[in-house]
């Protein structure tokens, strides 16, 4: 893995490029936290009882994506990467020949399917499918919102996960 490059956007840019610039920011630290980690490391679970991990937070972020702009905005309708009915958090439990190849790549394709539907629509479009709690439908503005808190939030966890696995710190 070649080491992601990351770049804040511009502090005057127009709202589309902020929030297209910050969503981006926040998946190349991601990318960056697994950045240099063995498939072994990447699976490690080292903040117990938790079953977080590096990979599985990338699986994770790969179900949000495909979630938020796949189903949601774009009303597709593709079955889950990593979890069923059956196994609800099966984006976090891994087996010893879950790959980081396999993860990332299915990542990166999502994040490219994410942003194939949002590029043609306005940031005031609504989403196709209404939100099952209250009915409710999102704008795009929304979608890329919700998208930057999860990836931070996440990004917080795995901040904690890498210092855990090898010391290393940082942004």
């Amino acid at each position: 893995m070649t080491t992601p490059e990351r770049n804040e956007p511009h502090p005057s840019a127009d709202e589309r490029a902020m929030l297209d610039g910050w969503l981006d920011y926040h998946r190349a630290t991601l990318a960056l936290k697994c950045a240099g980690l063995s498939d072994e490391q990447l699976r490690q679970t080292p903040l117990a009882p938790s079953a977080l991990s590096l990979m599985g937070l990338v699986r994770h972020l790969t179900e949000v994506e495909r979630h938020w702009f796949a189903v949601v905005m774009a009303g597709e309708e593709p079955s889950p990467v990593y979890y069923s009915d059956e196994d609800p958090d099966g984006e976090f439990h891994l087996t010893e020949n879950d790959t980081w190849a396999e993860a990332e790549a299915t990542w990166q394709a999502e994040i490219a399917r994410s942003r194939k539907v949002a590029e043609p629509r306005s940031l005031d479009e609504l989403t196709v499918r209404k939100d099952g709690r209250t009915g409710e439908l999102f704008s795009l503005r929304w979608v890329y919102t919700h998208m930057i808190e999860e990836y931070a939030r996440h990004n917080g966890h795995a901040d904690l996960i890498r210092e855990q696995i090898d010391g290393a710190t940082g942004e």
